[in-house]
């Protein structure tokens, strides 16, 4: 597959206007990166649901809000999983006279819906935790310890699987989240489990559930301000607008640039356009190449689209 990069040049004429277009082919997957680790996602989903019903028994039998809490916890993270699947599926699907830059924004839907929920869960586990902290039932920390143990081997597994795909995707940045925080939660409840075998302390178990719940929000808030972030098309995270500007006016012949945005479809695929002052006599398409070049290779840009002005032109009909 490869990716298409329009360049535009204009030049300003005393009775019309003069415009060419040089489309610039250079290799490149279409595919996201979500996609690309498709396939460890459908493998943590399936052993996460599978965990999903034993940890439920377990919490009904042991009477463990600890667990209870993870249980509902790991509810939304089969479901969140499942919306991340879903998202890199209609992600997937290729672009079309609706959806010029196709559907890699799905992917971010489902990062926020998954951050939403989360958020909703660490409040309600802790007005749970305040509940039960009133008035602790007994807790049964051997079947406490079995569950939570077995939970602590699946959440590792998750965690490996997903480590290195959440650098290169918010979409699965937030999988990956959902499953550390099932990890921190199955080392929790481990936790509160050897104390209350040992003391009868059975307040230790909410007290756990409400350390669960401020450990879940500070990172799924992250997770939710940058989803925000793509969807109101900011400036992707990383990048900065004075570093391009910079870089841009130093190659020879660019006297100004104006007009400059920079967006993100989703993670890692980003979006440039700008308005560039050449001076007269100026070698547009050699201007050209060297920007194409700085932004591809330097900012990892990969859609650009650039016009070309003379210095002297006075018209602003929008972009190129």
């Amino acid at each position: 597959m490869f990716r298409q990069i329009w360049l535009s040049s204009s030049m300003k004429r005393p009775t019309e206007r003069q415009e060419s277009r040089i489309p610039v082919m250079t290799e490149a997957s279409t595919q996201s990166a979500s996609y690309k680790n498709k396939k460890n996602l459908v493998i943590v989903l399936s052993f996460t649901s599978i965990y999903l019903i034993a940890e439920v028994i377990g919490g009904i039998l042991t009477k463990s809000l600890a667990l209870l809490a993870d249980a509902g916890h790991m509810l939304t993270d089969v479901g969140g999983l499942a919306i991340t699947l879903l998202a890199i599926h209609i992600a997937q699907k290729k672009a079309n006279a609706e959806r010029t830059y196709g559907y890699y924004r799905a992917e971010i839907f489902g990062s926020m819906v998954n951050a939403v929920v989360l958020i909703s869960l660490s409040f309600y586990i802790l007005f749970e935790a305040y509940q039960r902290f009133r008035a602790p039932p007994e807790v049964k920390s051997g079947g406490m310890l079995i569950v939570a143990g077995i939970g602590l081997i699946v959440n590792l597994a998750g965690v490996k699987l997903l480590k290195s795909a959440s650098n290169e995707s918010l979409n699965m940045k937030g999988a990956y989240f959902e499953v550390l925080s099932d990890l921190l939660t199955s080392i929790g409840v481990i936790i509160g489990a050897v104390i209350i075998h040992f003391t009868s302390w059975n307040w230790i178990d909410p007290v756990i559930s409400a350390a669960i719940g401020f450990l879940i929000f500070p990172r799924t808030w992250a997770l939710l301000k940058e989803a925000a972030s793509i969807l109101l098309e900011g400036t992707p995270v990383g990048i900065d607008i004075k570093e391009i500007r910079s870089e841009i006016t130093s190659v020879p012949g660019v006297k100004s640039i104006h007009d400059l945005h920079v967006w993100s479809l989703t993670s890692g695929k980003h979006v440039l356009t700008a308005h560039v002052e050449v001076g007269v006599g100026a070698d547009r398409d050699g201007i050209l190449d060297r920007t194409r070049s700085i932004l591809s290779d330097k900012f990892k840009i990969e859609h650009i689209t650039i016009q070309t002005e003379a210095i002297n032109a006075t018209d602003n009909d929008g972009h190129a």
